[in-house]
């Protein structure tokens, strides 16, 4: 609180003195951030949506994908057909001029990707632990938009350094248009 006081009472102190010496007083105040309207922003948004889930025809879970943050961020929040919960948080980072996402789940996961919308799909890899702590693996999901309006992803594990598995092959089904 006392240097909240201060604050104010320098503030004042610098407009009286600005008035003595016939001088206005004015306040720097910092651009607005860039905003999230680019085409880079928009390269995901064939995700946006509420999904029901199919590997083959089998309902695997429902999926809901939104924007947040003023169109910045694209969040999914999964609840599994057999009860596993997890959420991603998807970004543009105009730094490094890649997509990222940050997957966690309730049996407390992690997962973190990189990468790009290459070839009219979007493709995130990372690299992770093995589960016996063994070595890292290498992890690649791609989202890849068909013409039907559903969404195909494929998630795939290279755990040698040479092989990929695919350990998930799902359908993304719009619930509602």
């Amino acid at each position: 609180m006392k240097q909240l006081i201060l604050l104010f009472s320098l503030l004042a102190i610098g407009c009286l003195y600005a008035q003595e010496n016939d001088q206005a007083a004015t306040l720097t105040v910092a651009p607005p951030p860039p905003n999230c309207e680019s085409e880079k922003y928009r390269e995901f948004d064939f995700w946006i949506g509420e999904w029901t889930v199919y590997s083959g025809e089998n309902i695997v879970g429902h999926n809901v994908i939104e924007r947040m943050f003023d169109k910045c961020v694209l969040t999914e929040h999964w609840k599994g057909a057999q009860g596993s919960e997890g959420k991603s948080y998807n970004i543009y980072d105009r730094g490094y001029d890649r997509w990222h996402q940050t997957w966690v789940d309730a049996s407390g996961n992690l997962l973190e990707l990189d990468g790009a919308f290459t070839d009219g799909k979007m493709i995130l890899s990372g690299k992770r632990p093995r589960q016996d702590g063994s070595s890292e693996a290498m992890h690649k999901i791609s989202w890849t938009p068909n013409e039907d309006g559903t969404v195909r992803q494929h998630w795939q594990v290279n755990r040698d350094g040479e092989n990929w598995t695919t350990v998930f092959d799902g359908l993304y089904k719009k619930d509602h248009d």
